[in-house]
């Protein structure tokens, strides 16, 4: 029953916070209209998930959220000081290929977004086979660097947590 009723309780709690941020106040009404959300979403789009991902481990996820945060204000500090520092002519942009080990489409997507939240770093494309992602750069001097960095910091921890 609870499977029927809750089909993806992650999806349900998450849709009950987005609702509540943005109407930017809990009053029983509002929490009332987003626990409906919370339960009437995920039913009518729950024959659209046939193969729920299976988190393997919830502390890696933690983890994995910790290091983005982390990754993604220092890369504020990092764009900052090109934008400040650096002439137009030292700024070398590059587009790096980045092949992929993951193969669950979760797991692509979330390596796609971190990339596109950390600034200076954009996903422009994945290939129709889904084995490699293209990344812009802002200033990269090591192309193969910068694939290393986002093969060992996003994707190690995204197969640890989807595998």
């Amino acid at each position: 029953m609870r499977r029927k009723l809750l089909p993806h309780p992650i999806l349900s709690l998450t849709l009950l916070v987005i609702w509540l941020m943005l109407v930017n106040k809990v009053t029983v009404g509002n929490v009332l209209l987003g626990a409906i959300f919370g339960v009437v979403v995920p039913i009518l789009t729950a024959p659209y998930w046939p193969g729920r991902p299976r988190i393997q481990n919830y502390f890696k996820v933690v983890e994995y959220v910790l290091v983005v945060l982390w990754d993604i204000v220092v890369a504020n500090f990092h764009v900052a000081a090109i934008i400040l520092f650096k002439r137009s002519k030292d700024i070398h942009s590059k587009w790096v290929t980045v092949p992929l080990d993951v193969t669950s489409p979760e797991a692509i997507t979330i390596l796609a977004g971190t990339i596109t939240m950390t600034p200076g770093t954009v996903s422009a494309m994945l290939s129709a086979d889904g084995s490699s992602v293209l990344v812009h750069c802002l200033d990269c001097d090591d192309p193969e660097a910068v694939r290393d960095e986002i093969k060992i910091r996003y994707e190690r921890r995204l197969k640890e947590i989807f595998s």
